[in-house]
């Protein structure tokens, strides 16, 4: 489940770097998005947040849940920060769907 959250945090700060002018163009390199789906984006990424929060909670109760949520946030955000937008930005996008369809699958095998 800790898989899933990771996942899910960083499909959200992919989400929130997406309602940013700077970060669309950098990802899309194409003119800005509407302030519509900018919003939308937003909305998405914190939706994603708290799923990410909810998910560590109910695996990890209130004690640990949300120091590893911390923790997942931390992980996600240097590895988009720090690792692919410097060097593969282009794959931030793919990975964001990708990633939490794998977790859930490994979530769901796993118990």
């Amino acid at each position: 489940m800790m898989l899933l959250a990771l996942a899910v945090s960083f499909s959200a700060f992919t989400a929130l770097s997406l309602a940013m002018d700077r970060h669309q163009l950098e990802l899309y390199g194409r003119t800005p998005a509407s302030p519509a789906r900018m919003r939308r984006w937003r909305w998405l990424g914190w939706a994603l947040l708290t799923l990410s929060f909810v998910l560590c909670v109910w695996d990890h109760g209130w004690a640990a849940g949300p120091v590893l949520w911390l923790g997942a946030l931390t992980v996600s955000g240097i590895l988009i920060a720090f690792g692919l937008y410097p060097f593969r930005p282009r794959w931030i996008a793919p990975l964001a769907w990708a990633l939490p369809v794998i977790g859930l699958a490994v979530a769901l095998l796993g118990r």
